[in-house]
């Protein structure tokens, strides 16, 4: 009896100790230490334990949690209050053990509500969203990772693309976005810093929506598969010294060049006065992406206007380095190599585009439908065109926007570029009083202006140089000056006499105030530059990271494969379906060729690689220096011969409204009926001219042998779908809705029948089967 009273004295002193010295850390101003576990409300400043907390989230659809003003979900812990300071101390809180299947992961790590919030050294990963910030003023994240959270598969392939895979950003008004998934998702956070955090792996890294006076910068948001950083309803923002590449989809090199709409920075409905300077997007789907928002389309008023994007390298997008549409911009100074548009300023008006360096771009500077534009100063060096201005005959006529607004293209002014070595310096097309003033300089051009469709006192003055003697003379006769001096343009703005430039005011080029301690943006060495290296896996782009086996071209029975990532050895463990190799093992990077077996393209290959450096698989995982790691590849390509039917429909035959439909379709012979090998359609509106409307039904056959084995029946539709394997329907998606991809496993033992049901209801169809060997 005195040995247990002894022993709750001794608990009793214990206890008394450990408030005391929390008392005292309290005393002197030092937060106590605290365990995380799910449900914690943090209320007060606090220093984590540091360890890795696996915490799973709800098993909610965090947008469908979406209520009114504020977001409403159950996040693993809160931090709440005023004057908060929380140093994770390096602490990971995982929602996920099994990190290997991004897309399944759910849940909110953690919920932030107050006013004047610090979160330090936090590592977040295996979450749906890894924070959220609702309604927070003076928001501080500092030195945090949100990398390695929810990204779904991606459905494209090295020569086909799958329209499942696009993404919308049009619409936030309920907070949409968050069914993206993302590391950070920001609503209403006035003066939020977000500084030196990382976020790689994810689809997007930080989402804004109604965010004002922040300041992002110094960060690295690298190698995403959809957004850097996302901004909806926000602005006076600064986003400064970060590092936004390989943020990309929908590319895959020599085959197709789509972006998908992913993009290092995005900026969309009403988002304005925000500067975007000194960072680096490179690789990604656009580098810079702008839309005015539904608002102006529904209204004609508003935009995302007076942005500034300054001093940025927007190299190497499949698409566009900057796209800026329906809105009034300045664009300065950047770096833009390699883009299909350099800059797309669609329905752009009062924008400025100065001082950049676009080389090598399809088109340096296009803009259609635009409205007292400047383009001054610019040097473009190798692109197809330099400038194209035009118009098309007309816009559509359900768009508020063009009854609200003069969509002519006019009032361009062209000055003091200089063209090297561009094959087309200029196109100008159906627009109004462009002038072309002030010293421009072409040089090594093929066609110095090319015009599809009249324009309207285009203006194109003497004073402006060319390369050689011919060229010069050549440029004097296009167009007729004597004939526009006559012309009276002055209702269009353009000057009087075409020969005197424009009194316009041109404002020097200079550099907006660098933060102190801005961190260089530049690429660095082990990461390499141009399109090639826009490299697509099944969860994202390749990040350099790892060993990995690229296919880079098929020719008849061979095929040549890359073996990309960081300097080591390599040798084959195991190959099937391989006739002939060139190389046993070697050092990476490496090339290889394969000759095929007879028959059907069906390889597989493991290599085994060892390093002297960690390396980081796609999920995260960290690879110790010299042990082995295992590469696999797997090229699997069945011929499968389609016949596809289609049968038009009206309401009486709507195979929505009406269960016999299809049945009562097929009773007629089908409008038309074509082979296809392999089935991937794509249709934009009637699938043929002389279809009177363009809903339609495709039912497609075929019959196809294989090895026993498991398989991955994988079938994209817009809009509804029916599989059938030997009469049995094993995807069942008759819906309207978005393109959207379905894989189901299966077990086949020789030969099949296979019948696909599909409909579309209205605009954008396709269809897409593949075939896939399941994984082990």
């Amino acid at each position: 009896m005195a040995i247990r009273t002894i022993s709750s004295m001794y608990k009793s002193l214990l206890i008394a100790i450990l408030l005391l010295g929390a008392y005292a850390h309290a005393a002197i101003g030092q937060p106590a230490a605290v365990q995380l576990y799910k449900g914690l409300v943090l209320t007060h400043s606090s220093n984590v334990v540091s360890t890795n907390y696996i915490l799973p989230g709800e098993q909610e659809d965090v947008f469908k949690t979406v209520v009114g003003p504020s977001i409403s979900c159950t996040p693993v812990i809160i931090i709440e209050g005023n004057n908060i300071e929380v140093d994770f101390q390096q602490a990971q809180l995982t929602g996920s053990s099994n990190l290997r299947s991004p897309e399944q992961f759910y849940g909110v790590g953690i919920l932030v509500k107050g006013r004047n919030i610090t979160i330090k050294n936090a590592r977040i990963r295996g979450y749906k969203v890894g924070i959220i910030a609702d309604g927070v003023e003076q928001l501080r994240l500092i030195n945090c990772d949100f990398s390695y959270n929810y990204r779904p598969r991606l459905h494209s392939g090295r020569e086909k693309e799958a329209f499942s895979d696009w993404l919308s950003y049009h619409n936030n008004e309920q907070d949409q976005w968050l069914r993206y998934g993302a590391g950070v998702y920001l609503k209403n956070c006035e003066g939020a810093e977000v500084y030196n955090c990382k976020m790689t792996g994810n689809q997007n890294a930080l989402l804004m929506s109604g965010c004002h006076r922040g300041l992002i910068w110094n960060n690295a948001f690298q190698f995403n598969s959809g957004l850097g950083i996302g901004m909806y309803r926000s602005s006076n923002n600064r986003v400064m010294h970060n590092r936004l590449d390989w943020n990309v989809r929908g590319y895959s090199h020599h085959y197709y060049q789509r972006g998908q709409d992913s993009a290092g920075i995005l900026v969309y409905e009403q988002s304005s006065n925000n500067l975007f300077a000194f960072n680096s997007a490179t690789h990604s789907g656009d580098g810079f992406f702008l839309w005015a928002g539904q608002t102006t389309m529904d209204t004609g008023s508003g935009g995302c206007n007076d942005n500034m994007v300054f001093g940025n390298d927007f190299s190497y997008s499949p698409t566009n380095g900057v796209e800026l549409t329906f809105s009034r911009n300045e664009v300065r100074g950047n770096l833009i190599q390699e883009c299909t548009y350099g800059i797309w300023g669609g329905y752009s008006y009062e924008s400025v585009f100065a001082g950049n360096y676009i080389a090598g771009c399809r088109t340096g500077i296009a803009i259609e439908h635009g409205q007292n534009n400047r383009v001054q100063q610019n040097l473009f060096q190798g692109d197809s065109v330099g400038i194209q201005f035009w118009a098309n005959s007309s816009v559509p006529a359900d768009w508020v926007y063009a009854q609200k607004r003069d969509c002519r293209s006019r009032n361009g002014w062209i000055d003091r570029n200089v063209f090297f070595g561009v094959r087309t310096p200029l196109s100008i097309s159906n627009s109004q009083a462009i002038s072309v003033n002030g010293e421009n300089l072409f040089y090594g051009f093929e066609e110095l202006l090319k015009v599809q469709q009249p324009n309207d006192s285009l203006l194109f003055l003497r004073n402006n140089l060319y390369g050689t003697p011919s060229q010069l003379s050549k440029a004097l006769t296009l167009p007729d000056i004597e004939r526009q001096k006559k012309l009276n343009t002055t209702h269009l703005g353009a000057p009087e006499n075409p020969y005197q430039p424009l009194e316009m005011p041109v404002e020097e080029l200079k550099e907006p105030d660098s933060l102190k301690g801005g961190i260089s943006t530049a690429l660095p060495a082990h990461l390499p530059r141009g399109r090639k290296f826009i490299i697509m896996g099944e969860w994202g782009p390749y990040d350099f990271k790892r060993p990995f086996v690229m296919l880079d071209t098929v020719a008849g029975s061979f095929l040549s494969l890359t073996i990309l990532g960081p300097s080591g050895d390599w040798k084959l463990r195991e190959m099937k379906g391989v006739k002939t190799i060139s190389a046993r093992n070697g050092s990476v990077p490496a090339v290889l060729v394969l000759e095929l077996e007879h028959g059907q393209p069906d390889v597989q290959l493991r290599l085994e690689y060892t390093g002297p450096e960690t390396i980081t698989t796609e999920f995260g995982e960290k690879v110790a220096p010299g042990k082995p790691y295992l590469v696999d590849f797997n090229f699997f390509k069945p011929e499968i011969n389609w016949t596809v039917n289609y049968f038009p429909y009206n309401h009486a035959t709507d195979p929505l409204l009406h269960a016999d439909a299809l049945e009562t379709l097929q009773k007629n012979l089908p409008f038309r009926s074509q082979q296809v090998s392999p089935l991937w359609l794509a249709w934009w509106g009637k699938p043929f001219k002389e279809m009177q409307d363009e809903r339609f039904v495709t039912v497609s056959t075929a019959s196809i042998q294989q090895k026993p084995g498991a398989y991955i029946a994988s079938i994209t539709a817009d809009d509804g779908v029916r599989l059938y394997l030997d009469g049995k329907c094993i995807v069942d998606r008759w819906v309207q809705g978005e393109a959207e991809t379905n894989r189901v496993k299966v077990q086949l033992t020789g030969r099949h029948e296979l019948v696909i049901e599909h409909f579309n209801a209205k605009g954008f169809s396709a269809l897409d089967f593949r075939l896939l060997r399941a994984e082990d």
